[in-house]
């Protein structure tokens, strides 16, 4: 399949052929050629933006011979983000087999400066399915739109985009097969990564014997099977001509299909995937074979240098987790993992009897595996930004492994030194992507000859060495402007395809391994179960093949409607697909067919009447009208086209017909022009109860009277019950059933062949029953309307707490009260209910307003995908005046000791930052009682603004900036004439960053400097305000920071001196630097949610991977 997109926030929108022009912009590209390969840069100059509505697209470009343009959201496509994606300018008009592949940079440009601009890089094979690509979730739209930010200014915005473009082979036609005698696996939507590490086993013949060896019955049921469902797949794969799907496997794993369009843990799910598949093992022929394959043994030793003393515990491995960054190749990585850890200091290690020593730790290799799988670390945790990062470095592996060098310098005392690891490369997993998710694939050697194998997803290709190893190293790939001129920056794209798992076989042990694998060894059950797919495969193949040869003609009769009506269905006569079909051959006579039904029904022939069905007007299929002669002499096809035009597929008839008690079946009646065929539902309202009781000729003249002792024979009444009569008519989109009057004839009420009539018995006057439906009417509309909704707890979202039925029609309050009643709540007014997300399976960002919307369609619907749960929480106070509250979250930093208070403030909309202060000020200690407080907005550990007391809070937005209170100080308060206050934030500097070389971490502060102040001064203050120790403080550097840059000071600068430019937009892009390493506790508090994240996301994948076998 296509790569899939490189982040989460990255989809495929079908722009409108509708979108506005864009006015008052202006564009630019520069194009250029290198090789094979198109690039080019376009520049869209975007003004007036805040003016623009929903979508807008660009001026068409030129790259790649080929016409693109941007399509951008500036108010985000259904998110609080700017969404900005790539398309092709003529989507409608390209043919079936154009594809190009293309690496993009879409950029907003800071116009303050282009260091802080916003982008992001994503590649896509664009073709005529999937003409576009992008991000959703590009930036936000609070920070795109805040003047003080640097993207919107004057109102114009400017966007670039990146573009390089290869053009590749048809992706559709290719057959892998033929070409080079593999097949691959489907992608239930984001299962390539299962894929790869598949084809990666399949590939290992060794295992791929022991699997077929496994012990499974012709009784086991694969999609409840592991080892049945991977026999099963390696068979096709070895045998099949087409791709082969993995819906039997991952069904087995438990997952359902929610759980395919996630990506899920790869390591993971190879390391539980071979537990269980040893576990089944054990006890048959085959038991140990994934230890022999796999496993390996390493030594984890702690030696005490000035006491005789050691510590070694060994441990086995399936795969070795290696660096990647950090080092340039494998072997770098060896020699980190077994690099010696001195363990002295506060660090010493506690030795039994004597106590705490001076010590080397570090690990070796007792004895390697066979088959060495090496997951490589792309992915890790980046404490500074406080999230998971993708390494895409540039890391080298060898074709030939030799974990022997140096004088086996990774493997322990304990190893046999007899056994020879060189290892040979076998696969290359790659990853295409970003942290948040992407497209994976394997290259793989099966024979381990000089031909390589791109496995990527349903399509194989041979590749070439260069293409498996070379390219999959990472770093960055740079692509020169031939024409300087035009851009003197040079065109680099990050290499985000490389390699994260590599798998390795021992040379001496490569014969065993690439074995033969033929027929013998698969299991006769297996074969015969297989055999037997392929061949109902086929016949189905054959019957779509020659499917325009036949007509499936759909029979609907009388004990049809008694089963479905009141069961299946409420409205209309019948579901035609629960009926029975025949299968018919075009250019049979319709006389023939009668006869099959005779065959099959044992209707006579001349028993046999037929009726037409049509779709009226109103979307209901009603009996149209009899068949004729004439008609029964036509051919099947002919019929179809002159009856069917809707669906060319199908012919659907009704067959009456009549069975007299004792004679068997009859000719129907003769039917006159003046004759209507009526079909008769009753309606019980005590019961809720609707049911079908037959049909009836009646005289177009005739009244409803004259039938009225039939009617109720029918209905089982009493002959002479009074009966109350509705035609239904429709009942999309509303129900519609008018009453019928007793004394006018039918023909004046409009009734025609096919027409329904639903009847109940008179309603009693003084019965005093109270009934929900007591009509027919309000019945169907309460079928028409039901719904069952799933709610779940707020807190808990993947848990389903109960469910209530409930009407589409109810609004807000309706469906409040009846939660209340659930839970036993007696304000319904607290309950606040949030809708669910169709497409990430989470409760949406943000709750329903009350009385935001009609009804509870409105709250089911998402992008136009319709769900059946909701989320509630309780509030503490009533819905309605909660909304008419303004909630922030504020962090209060006290005075007098190093503590954070985060207290939640909840006051009217209109209320100012001074309202907001007072009330901290009665929820927190302060130093005196006459201390002032100051408000501040503080975001990536700058503080970007300071409130007015006058300002209004509504607008304060807490979801991106952090709010910080904080007591002024009196030295703030009574500024001299020659002070100045100003941002004091600490920093680091990461000279590896491509980007950003200054790193801010910690709690910024504003700090008053005097006039002709030296650096000096300054430290002596800023120590005591910090309270840091000597020892500590004598280590950090001070630095004057503009626009990022950092210029370090002496302690004889004077610092007032620094901040007299007049050129900076904001205060927080000059400041003073402190640039220290950063000790604070909250990192072990990082550390502790990045574990807990991880534990979670194990146990998640754990949960789902715990296979019934």
């Amino acid at each position: 399949m296509p790569p899939l997109p490189l982040d989460q926030d990255e989809v495929m929108p079908d722009p409108p052929s509708d979108a506005p022009e864009m006015e008052e912009s202006s564009s630019s590209v520069d194009a250029l050629t290198v090789d094979s390969l198109l690039s080019g840069r376009f520049t869209w100059t975007i003004k007036n933006f805040s003016r623009l509505d929903k979508k807008v697209y660009s001026e068409i470009f030129n790259v790649g011979g080929h016409r693109w343009k941007i399509l951008l959201f500036p108010k985000g496509n259904s998110v609080d983000h700017l969404s900005l994606y790539l398309d092709v300018a003529d989507s409608m008009m390209l043919a079936t087999g154009w594809s190009r592949f293309a690496q993009f940079c879409l950029t907003v440009v800071n116009q303050f400066n282009t260091q802080y601009s916003f982008r992001k890089e994503s590649q896509h094979l664009f073709n005529a399915r999937e003409s576009d690509w992008g991000f959703t979730n590009f930036m936000p739209l609070a920070e795109l739109y805040d003047p003080s930010r640097g993207y919107c200014v004057n109102d114009t915005c400017i966007v670039e985009a990146d573009v390089a473009i290869r053009k590749v082979l048809d992706y559709w036609s290719h057959d892998s097969k033929k070409e080079t005698g593999y097949v691959g696996l489907k992608n239930q939507g984001a299962t390539c990564y299962m894929n790869s590490l598949l084809q990666t086993l399949f590939h290992i013949p060794y295992f791929r014997k022991a699997l077929y060896h496994m012990p499974t019955t012709e009784n086991d049921i694969p999609s409840r099977s592991i080892p049945l469902a991977l026999q099963s797949l390696f068979y096709k794969l070895q045998h099949n001509d087409t791709s082969v799907a993995t819906k039997e496997l991952t069904k087995s794993f438990g997952w359902d299909t929610h759980d395919s369009f996630l990506q899920h843990d790869v390591q993971e799910l190879n390391r539980v995937l071979c537990e269980k598949l040893e576990s089944k093992m054990k006890g048959t022929v085959v038991e140990g074979t994934i230890q022999q394959l796999f496993e390996g043994h390493d030594m984890n030793y702690i030696d005490c240098i000035n006491v005789d003393y050691k510590s070694m515990r060994e441990e086995s491995f399936y795969d070795l987790q290696l660096d990647v960054k950090g080092c340039q190749n494998v072997y770098d990585s060896f020699d980190k993992y077994i690099e010696v850890e001195q363990l002295e200091g506060d660090n010493k290690y506690h030795a039994e009897w004597h106590g705490l020593q001076e010590a080397r730790k570090g690990v070796l290799f007792v004895d390697l595996p066979p088959v060495l799988q090496l997951q490589l670390k792309r992915f890790e945790y980046d404490f500074m930004r406080d999230t998971m990062v993708k390494i895409n470095d540039y890391y080298e592996f060898p074709l030939q492994l030799d974990l022997d060098r140096d004088n086996g310098k990774y493997l322990s005392p304990k190893a046999n030194r007899n056994i020879r690891n060189l290892y040979t490369l076998h696969s290359v997993l790659v990853h295409s992507g970003g942290v948040h998710g992407g497209h994976y694939y394997a290259y793989i050697r099966p024979t381990l000859s000089n031909q390589w194998f791109k496995f990527d997803d349903e399509r194989v290709t041979r590749e070439d060495s260069k293409r498996a190893i070379e390219e999959q190293y990472g770093g960055e790939e740079e692509l020169p402007h031939t024409n300087p001129g035009f851009n003197n920056s040079p065109f680099k794209f990050t290499k985000y395809s490389n390699a994260y798992m590599l798998v390795y076989i021992r040379d001496s042990d490569k014969d065993k391994i690439i074995c033969n694998v033929d027929e013998k060894d698969i299991a006769q059950h297996l074969r015969a179960r297989l055999k037997k797919e392929q061949e109902e495969k086929e016949k189905k193949r054959k019957e779509k093949a020659e499917a325009h040869l036949y007509t499936i003609i759909k029979v609907a009769r009388e004990e049809d409607m008694r089963k479905q009506i009141g069961n299946d269905i409420f409205f209309d006569l019948v579901d035609h697909d629960k009926v029975w079909s025949f299968r018919i051959k075009k250019q049979m006579p319709f006389m023939l067919v009668k006869e099959e039904v005779a065959r099959e029904f044992n209707i006579p022939v001349p028993c046999q009447r037929f009726w037409l069905w049509a779709k009226r007007q109103n979307h209901t299929f009603r009996l149209n009208r009899p068949m004729t002669s004439n008609d029964e002499t036509q051919l099947v096809g002919e019929l179809r086209e002159i009856f069917m035009k809707g669906n060319n597929a199908e012919l659907n008839l009704y067959l009456e017909f009549e069975a007299k008690a004792g004679f068997g079946f009859c000719p129907p009646t003769v039917k006159t022009n003046e004759d209507l065929l009526l079909f008769f539902k009753v309606y019980d309202p005590s019961q809720e109860k609707l049911w079908y009781v037959g049909s009836l000729y009646v005289k177009g003249y005739g009244k409803p009277l004259d039938i009225r002792s039939r009617l109720n024979q029918m209905a089982g009444f009493a002959i002479d019950e009074e009966i109350e009569l509705f035609e239904e008519i429709k009942f999309e989109p509303r129900v519609m059933c008018e009453y019928v009057d007793k004394n006018i004839a039918f023909i004046d009420h409009q009734l025609e062949d096919g027409d329904i009539i639903c009847y109940q018995k008179f309603p009693k006057d003084g019965s005093g029953e109270q009934l929900r439906c007591p009509t027919v009417y309000s019945f169907l509309e309460y079928v028409h309307n039901r719904q069952v909704v799933r709610f779940r707890f707020l807190e808990k979202p993947k848990e389903d707490e109960f469910s209530l039925e409930l009407s589409k029609l109810h609004t807000y309050d309706d469906v409040v009260i009846k939660v209340a009643q659930h839970l036993g709540l007696s304000d319904s007014s607290k309950i606040r209910l949030t809708s669910h997300n169709c497409y990430s399976q989470q409760p949406k960002s943000l709750p329903i307003k009350y009385q935001g919307v009609e009804n509870l369609s409105d709250m089911l619907i998402h992008l136009n995908q319709i769900s059946d749960i909701l989320y509630y929480e309780i509030l503490d106070i009533p819905l309605p005046e909660l909304q008419s509250l303004k909630t922030l979250k504020i962090a209060f930093h006290l005075a007098t000791k190093d503590e954070v208070v985060i207290s939640t403030v909840r006051l009217p909309k209109q209320s100012t930052v001074e309202d907001v202060l007072n009330d901290i000020k009665s929820k927190v200690d302060l130093s005196h009682p006459d201390a002032q407080l100051r408000l501040l907005e503080v975001f990536y550990h700058k503080i970007y603004k300071i409130f007015l007391p006058s300002e209004t809070i509504e607008n304060i937005n807490d979801e991106y900036w952090k709010l910080r209170a904080e007591e002024i100080p009196e030295e703030d308060r009574n500024l001299g004439p020659l002070d100045r206050l100003i941002h004091v934030y600490h920093f680091f500097e990461d000279t590896a960053h491509k980007y950003l070389q200054i790193h801010n971490f910690g709690d910024p502060f504003l700090f008053v400097i005097h006039g002709g102040e030296t650096l000096a001064d300054v430290k002596l203050r800023l120590r005591k305000k910090l309270q840091v120790p000597d020892a500590e403080f004598s280590n950090w550097k001070f630095a004057f920071v503009l626009h990022g840059r950092p210029e370090y000071l002496q302690d004889s600068d004077i610092i007032c001196a620094c901040f007299q430019r007049r050129d900076v937009f904001g205060s927080w892009e000059q400041y003073l630097g402190l640039e220290h390493t950063d000790s604070a506790p909250k990192r072990s508090y990082a550390v502790n949610q990045y574990w807990t994240y991880l534990l979670g996301k194990l146990e998640s994948h754990t949960s789902m991977l715990i296979f019934c076998l």
